[in-house]
């Protein structure tokens, strides 16, 4: 059993959702995303999205898009990435890490490159944004022999005839998205994902984790509840944008700041505290 089958089954007998924090890798600063890396397990994250730095990250709306930038200008690489995630495994052997990026930088390292090197630097799962279905087989066969989960996208306008043809070879759990639209734009409802939730679930037994649209200790608690998890990603990386310096560097206290976000809203979806 992967990493990630083993925390969703236990949070399962635990009856509750999965918290799923984001970092950018190298945003502003190795150091900085190697801090928060690390924070996040004792502040409640039950599974950490890493962000892979892109020069086009289509997907993403202007909050993640300045982290990228910020983190490109600081000279990451794709290897920097999993240098994180392999020191990040010399303490933690237990929480599942998910890269989550775009196809270009991979296919510039080498597909089954890559793949192996990230297998064994630790990572768990993979998120491609921008790979179709109908090209899955270039990065499938790889992610299956070295063990990572391949990790699918399923949005609001994913209809019923197509669903079994995008979660064909998936593993891990559904990512669904929360909303038509870029990243950290506008909240997912519940009365939407009351809708759409069930319907995934007819179409698999994976658990599926909410993302884009979720903000909030309340949002997280909400789309939880109705899925199997919650994605944070955008609240957390505007939080580290406003607490940078006039050099871009970030200020005593940057990190902390955020940690105390993550842990807000792991409380939340534990149930514990305020849900604001």
């Amino acid at each position: 059993m992967s990493r990630i089958a083993a925390r969703f089954a236990a949070l399962k007998k635990e009856g509750r959702g999965a918290l799923i924090p984001f970092v950018e890798a190298w945003d502003p600063d190795g150091p900085t995303s190697m801090a928060l890396l690390r924070g996040m397990p004792a502040a409640g994250a039950d599974l950490i999205e890493i962000g892979i730095p892109f020069t086009d990250p289509m997907a993403d709306g202007p909050i993640i898009q300045a982290a990228a930038r910020r983190a490109l200008l600081a000279g990451v690489k794709l290897r920097f990435v999993l240098d994180m995630v392999r020191s990040f495994r010399t303490e933690d052997a237990d929480t599942p890490i998910v890269l989550m990026g775009y196809l270009n930088p991979i296919l510039s390292y080498g597909v089954q490159a890559f793949c192996e090197d990230a297998a064994k630097a630790g990572v768990d799962g993979f998120i491609i944004v921008d790979l179709p279905t109908e090209e899955s087989d270039l990065l499938l066969p790889h992610t299956n022999a070295n063990g990572i989960d391949f990790i699918r996208l399923v949005a609001p306008t994913t209809d019923a005839d197509r669903l079994p043809h995008v979660l064909n070879g998936s593993s891990g759990f559904v990512y669904y998205i929360g909303i038509t639209g870029i990243t950290g734009t506008r909240g997912a409802t519940s009365s939407d994902l009351a809708v759409a939730i069930p319907r995934v679930r007819h179409a698999t037994d994976l658990p599926i984790a909410v993302g884009f649209g979720v903000r909030t200790p309340a949002q997280a608690a909400e789309a939880s509840r109705i899925a199997d998890g919650a994605v944070v990603a955008s609240a957390l990386i505007e939080t580290m944008a406003n607490n940078l310096d006039a050099d871009g560097k970030a200020r005593p206290g940057t990190v902390e700041a955020i940690l105390a976000q993550v842990k807000a809203l792991a409380d939340s979806v534990r149930g514990k505290g305020a849900q604001a």
